[in-house]
């Protein structure tokens, strides 16, 4: 068992928006005239709750593991890149306690896709949509995410040590009803 139950990550990523783009948020498909340009599919969002966790568990970031001169990673699935962290941390002892992230983008609204995006991430790493909170906000017509040129994610990952004597969370009992 790792000496710190728990550790803290934070995640950032952010991407200009262009025509001609799918806008995958989260692993859900929005429908919009622009789309995040990227090497991957652009997921803003599961970009950065992946930096999140492995900074959490002091594995490096997204680029490291996935870099973008590799031909492999062009329009990879970032729900698939995630899942991969993911497994990469459970093999060094963590697994996800939660995850809170907040997208922040003028257009297009995106209250309506959060609960398929929450559960998309939950699938995606195998955990309960209880521990997956997303937020999306707005900049008020500021800076690029305002102006309509671009689109960012912020996200905090609670990285909690799993009892490698039966790959159970160390404080699985403690967890909340379904969570």
């Amino acid at each position: 068992m790792h000496p710190h139950q728990f550790r803290v990550g934070h995640g950032f990523d952010a991407h200009r928006l262009v025509e001609g783009r799918p806008f995958v948020l989260g692993g859900v498909r929005i429908e919009h005239e622009k789309g995040p340009l990227g090497h991957s599919d652009a997921d803003v969002l599961s970009h950065a709750i992946a930096d999140a966790l492995l900074g959490a568990c002091a594995l490096g970031d997204l680029g490291a593991h996935f870099p973008e001169t590799d031909p492999q990673w062009k329009d990879a699935d970032s729900l698939r890149l995630l899942a991969a962290c993911h497994e990469l941390a459970v093999r060094h002892g963590w697994t996800i306690a939660n995850i809170d992230a907040t997208v922040v983008v003028q257009l297009p609204r995106l209250s309506s896709h959060v609960p398929l995006m929450r559960d998309a991430i939950a699938d995606a790493l195998g955990l309960d949509v209880a521990r997956i909170s997303v937020k999306a906000k707005t900049s008020e017509g500021m800076g690029y995410t305002g102006d309509g040129s671009g689109i960012a994610a912020y996200a905090v990952v609670l990285a909690e040590a799993l009892d490698r004597r039966d790959g159970s969370s160390s404080s699985a009992s403690a967890a909340s009803p379904g969570g």
